[in-house]
């Protein structure tokens, strides 16, 4: 692949899922999200990089995102491998949407992004 090579030097919040985004970049500064304002967002400088898997396609993508306040840019659209793909749309018994990485998912990311 190699494609993500290009991306090693950013900081990934492998952490981040969808549902968080939304709730930090998109409805910031008026919530203390998950008990607590340490994620507030303060301006358009803070931002994240994160993946998403979209499983509204034939086969299962994944996407590396840069978010802040102002949307989201999408850096780097993947497909899963075959296997990789069967395990994810069992996990999520095989329903549309976009979804966080899972544990399976990271560790492929991870070798494709620094080996």
């Amino acid at each position: 692949m190699g494609q993500l090579r290009a991306f090693k030097d950013l900081i990934i919040d492998w952490e981040m899922t969808p549902e968080d985004a939304v709730a930090i970049y998109l409805e910031w500064g008026n919530n203390g999200y998950r008990g607590g304002y340490q994620y507030a967002v303060k301006g358009k400088e803070d931002h994240s990089h994160y993946f998403v898997v979209n499983t509204w396609n034939e086969k299962p993508i994944v996407t590396l995102l840069y978010r802040n306040s102002d949307g989201a840019d999408e850096l780097a659209v993947l497909p899963l491998p075959e296997k990789l793909a069967d395990t994810f749309m069992k996990g999520v018994y095989n329903h549309k949407g976009i979804y966080p990485v899972n544990d399976d998912v990271k560790q492929w990311l991870e070798t494709e992004l620094y080996n």
